[in-house]
């Protein structure tokens, strides 16, 4: 048996045609890349997805808590802040940090400019170290206790749009929901940031929460909402329900996926086409090696002829055909991730591919490497490929030695 390994590794793949290295070189291009755009497109929708839930989550909180009065409009009921579990959440295992908010709809008003705003209150408590990553002028609010700020922090869609800069002031007309009559506040803006969601950017500044509770003729104590931080985004729809089973009646837990439904479905919608991706390029890598083992076993059958008659059984001449098979894959699956580790990498340095940020809420494709998903990738595909590659292998056993040493 010895022998016939032997003489079978030594004859079997020493001298190919000029036919079967091309379709090896076929093989093991198609099985490069399969795996090149399987690496580039996990860590094109991994970068989609961190980017966009971290600047969602970032601006909102993952899970907010408001009044229970279906109120949906950011005229913002009024919630005591002497909650139970204000801030002591924060040393609940899973949450991170738990801040102030409150909302007021406005009228910024810039000489013969004006624009729709939200002015976002915010208190002492608030993290800032998601404004500071994303502000692309100026500082953030300088917020006293025993003074109330007159700084509002504006996006850059709005400052570009009223010719805004820091250091420029602006008035803010609110109408009273008591009286129907129009207030008017001045504020400074002292930052612009920049985060790329539309729909925030064009919508929301930042103010002192006290000129809020002001405005809305509110005690002492009384604010909009909680907003509270995760340590881990994917407990997201655990703890959503364990924190809203804590609150009193009075008061509501929703998560920021039930406030923006839509964009997370578009985040999933990314997960599925990543999905069709991977099994289409597993598809034309098995494919692929399938013609490449047929080709290779019709053009030994002279060879397996002889190795039939020199004693060998069908498993060990199989296993010959697989092994090949296997260097073909594994050289063609090393070449694959040359290629997308690279690609993946030469974005991530020089943002090569950039994008309409209106429509993607990225100006430039995101890229997130898991290195166990390049793992996961290159073992599965190994896999599925040698496993589909054992039926047509099977056709060794069919070879008689008589007819196949005749064979030409």
């Amino acid at each position: 048996m010895k022998i016939s390994y032997f003489i079978a590794k030594r004859l079997a793949f020493s001298k190919q045609k000029s036919f079967s290295r091309l379709i090896i070189r076929i093989a093991a291009a198609a099985v490069a890349l399969s795996v090149a755009v399987m690496i580039i497109s996990t860590a094109l929708v991994n970068g989609f997805q961190k980017e966009i839930s971290s600047k969602m989550f970032g601006f909102w909180g993952h899970i907010q808590i408001t009044r229970y009065d279906r109120n949906y409009s950011f005229e913002s009921s009024p919630v005591s802040s002497r909650q139970p579990f204000y801030p002591s959440i924060d040393t609940m295992p899973g949450v991170r940090h738990i801040q102030q908010f409150a909302t007021k709809p406005g009228i910024i008003k810039t000489g013969r400019q004006f624009e729709g705003v939200v002015l976002k209150g915010i208190a002492a408590d608030f993290d800032w170290s998601f404004i500071r990553r994303y502000l692309v002028a100026g500082d953030t609010l300088t917020l006293r206790p025993d003074t109330m700020s007159y700084g509002i922090i504006v996006s850059k869609t709005s400052a570009r749009r009223l010719g805004l800069a820091p250091g420029d002031r602006l008035s803010v007309d609110f109408i009273d929901p008591n009286t129907l009559r129009v207030r008017v506040r001045r504020f400074t803006v002292t930052g612009i940031y920049h985060t790329g969601l539309a729909e925030s950017d064009k919508l929301f500044a930042l103010v002192d929460i006290r000129q809020i509770q002001r405005l809305n003729g509110w005690h002492n104590g009384e604010v909009g909402g909680f907003e509270i931080f995760l340590d881990d985004v994917r407990n997201l729809d655990e703890m959503g329900i364990k924190i809203y089973r804590m609150m009193p009646p009075e008061l509501n837990a929703i998560t920021v996926k039930q406030i923006k439904p839509n964009l997370f479905d578009w985040l999933e919608l990314q997960s599925t086409n990543e999905q069709v991706i991977l099994v289409l390029m597993l598809l034309v890598a098995t494919i692929n090696m399938i013609t490449a083992l047929l080709i290779l076993i019709l053009e030994r059958t002279n060879m397996i002829g002889i190795l039939k008659a020199l004693g060998a059984s069908n498993w060990s001449i199989r296993k010959i055909f697989l092994y090949q098979a296997a260097y073909i894959i594994i050289a063609g699956m090393l070449i694959g991730n040359a290629i997308g580790l690279g690609l993946t990498w030469l974005q991530w340095k020089f943002s090569l591919i950039t994008l309409p940020e209106e429509t993607y809420y990225v100006s430039v494709a995101p890229v997130s490497l898991d290195p166990l998903h390049v793992l996961l990738i290159n073992l599965i595909t190994l896999a599925v490929c040698l496993f589909f590659l054992l039926l047509p292998s099977y056709l060794v056993s069919r070879i008689r030695p008589i007819r196949a040493i005749r064979f030409d």
